[in-house]
């Protein structure tokens, strides 16, 4: 018979099969495009196997398996698949996967899926590369996980935008509760708030647009240089490109023969050393400044707008309280989109949210409190 713990680490992996399931499910669904839609099918297929195996493992050991109920986070990830498309979700996913490639690598007893799991990570990766590794070279595989793994440590649109609400919220929850502990009037309070929220909008969306544009400018300059030294020095950018590949772990003669291939054709050349050499995406260079300066204003002031509202409506004391209760709303919600790509379970990141964000709102407010009485 199995311990108590081992009946535990049982139906919590039963629960977490089933959820991946239901993801893989979701986006079979959603997908237009047959292949990646067949390989979702495969991976549901697959995921409801190992949860079988789980399942099987509670039975012989005269555990009754109840219905599942799906977790805040599956449900959160299939209403965003359903909502925007596999596209927007999938570098979430790709991250999920890859942090779990190993977590049966030391359970007993698992080892057949401790290897599903981690292919399942490649095939993830696969599909968020959006390209297909068979009849690719060596040196190509190697470049393409190579960029795939610099994309998910690096965040994705879903992180970006979550943690923009949640920089709105925090900043302008903390200003109108020092504002409101210094004993201002209701007016004054509602007047900072959204004065917070234009200010700080303005400034986050200036900020991505100096940095976007930078960026741009900068990759534009090392880009010229790269060509540059294509026209003048092609054999030593040949013989550094064919040690790019060499440093990846490309055999020596492999890596000299396809940075030679690469080399005859001098767009596909300068596109490659970019990529390789300089980390850069030519065709997108950062993206689009304009795109992501109204991106950030508009997140900003999308959790911005959350504290502030109640002053609206209401005064004194209720307007506070309400204030506090929609801001404590919107820091659970940004807690448990950020259980998405932070590996913890959504209702701890919720609760964790909440906490720091109400610990800072209450040093604010005391600040507030002391300020407004040493000043008056």
């Amino acid at each position: 018979m199995a311990s108590r713990h081992e009946l535990k680490r049982y139906r919590r992996n039963l629960a977490d099969e089933l959820d991946s399931a239901a993801v893989y499910e979701t986006l079979a669904q959603v997908e237009k495009d047959p292949a990646r839609r067949s390989v979702f099918e495969q991976l549901a297929a697959s995921e409801r196997e190992h949860a079988q195996v789980w399942s099987d493992k509670l039975r012989a050991n005269g555990v009754r398996v109840r219905a599942h109920r799906h977790s805040i986070k599956t449900h959160l990830m299939r209403t965003l698949t359903r909502t925007f498309g596999p596209a927007f979700v999938l570098p979430t996913l790709a991250a999920a996967e890859y942090a779990d490639r190993n977590k049966y690598a030391h359970q007993p007893g698992a080892e057949k899926l401790s290897a599903e799991e981690q292919h399942h990570a490649d095939v993830v990766r696969a599909v968020v590369d959006g390209q297909n590794a068979e009849g690719m070279s060596k040196g190509a595989q190697i470049a393409a996980a190579e960029s795939w793994h610099k994309g998910v440590t690096s965040g994705n649109d879903l992180r970006a935008a979550v943690l923009g609400a949640n920089d709105g919220l925090v900043s302008n929850f903390c200003l109108i509760m020092g504002v409101a502990g210094a004993g201002a009037a209701n007016r004054t309070i509602l007047l900072t708030g959204l004065a917070g929220l234009i200010a700080g909008a303005c400034s986050m969306a200036l900020g991505e647009w100096l940095s976007v544009t930078n960026a741009r400018e900068l990759a534009r300059t090392q880009i010229a240089k790269e060509s540059d030294e294509i026209e003048q020095t092609p054999d030593a950018e040949r013989h550094e490109l064919a040690l790019i590949y060499q440093a990846k772990g490309v055999d020596a003669d492999e890596a000299r023969r396809v940075a030679a291939q690469i080399m005859r054709d001098k767009d596909k050349a300068l596109d490659t050393l970019t990529r390789e050499e300089l980390g850069l995406d030519p065709a997108e260079l950062g993206g689009n400044p304009w795109t992501a300066a109204g991106v950030s204003f508009c997140l900003f002031s999308l959790g911005a707008i959350f504290p502030a509202m109640p002053f609206l409506w209401a005064h004194g004391m209720s307007a506070i309280v309400q204030c506090v209760a929609l801001a404590g709303f919107g820091l659970a919600a940004v807690g448990v989109f950020t259980s998405l790509f932070n590996g913890r379970g959504a209702l701890f990141s919720a609760g964790r949210q909440i906490v720091i964000g109400l610990i800072a709102a209450a040093f604010t407010f005391g600040a507030g409190r002391l300020l407004g009485v040493s000043i008056s």
